[in-house]
């Protein structure tokens, strides 16, 4: 199984296209995610395929790179078997456990985005990182040291170069506030690829909805009632 980050022309067909040059190629298409439209007039899509036994990967960027204005940016294995879990199933697995939506959070962001970790990450009154949950491959900020808070908005990091033996080299990562800006969720690759804004703009709509659910919750009403 191999996940595939395309960019290809925004346009009637392209998509189509890509993924019969891929079947030819003896790919299996399990899923097709639309990560972002650009200015530029192209998509970004992610591929989950799979290969039969003795087939090579890089057929695959071949058979891609054989349509005109397409470009392969990213080809790796893919550990989640292509069960994927979008925005809305992470958002009702936060709902089913609403007094642990934020670990719920935690645990599904890696595999709506197809990351390798995430943690969620406050200060306590000595000004030192303290993870709060976190998945079992997740690195922890060197020496408390959680620089990006207070964050306000949602952004990439850019990993300090001596984190690299800490467990963070070639990580690509981001960060969304979650309740304030004294806390964080934070979301890891470890190569790549670098992460959207598009999907900075969906980590940091779950992470609101993760302390609406909350809230709510606190607050002794069902996540879906409504007045």
């Amino acid at each position: 199984m191999y996940l595939l980050r395309v960019v290809l022309p925004d346009q009637p067909g392209a998509l189509g296209t890509v993924a019969s040059a891929l079947g030819h190629a003896g790919a299996d298409i399990v899923a097709v995610d639309v990560v972002a439209r650009q200015p530029d007039g192209t998509a970004v899509d992610d591929f989950v395929v799979e290969l039969p036994l003795g087939g090579r990967a890089d057929s695959l960027v071949t058979a891609c790179q054989s349509v005109p204005g397409v470009r392969v940016t990213w080809l790796s294995r893919y550990d989640f078997g292509g069960k994927l879990r979008h925005d809305l199933e992470a958002i009702e697995a936060m709902t089913e456990r609403p007094a642990e939506a934020d670990r719920v959070l935690v645990e599904q962001v890696p595999t709506v985005f197809r990351a390798d970790w995430a943690f969620l990450v406050s200060r306590d009154d000595a000004e030192k990182a303290v993870v709060r949950h976190a998945t079992p491959t997740a690195p922890k900020p060197p020496d408390g040291d959680a620089f990006w808070l207070p964050l306000h908005s949602p952004t990439r990091l850019d990993i300090p170069d001596e984190w690299a033996d800490k467990g963070w080299r070639h990580v690509a990562a981001a960060a969304v506030p979650v309740g304030g800006p004294n806390q964080s969720l934070v979301l890891g690759r470890s190569g790549g690829p670098e992460i959207l804004d598009s999907e900075l703009a969906r980590l940091a709509h779950l992470a609101a909805l993760a302390q609406t659910v909350t809230s709510l919750s606190a607050d002794g009403d069902e996540p879906g009632d409504s007045a």
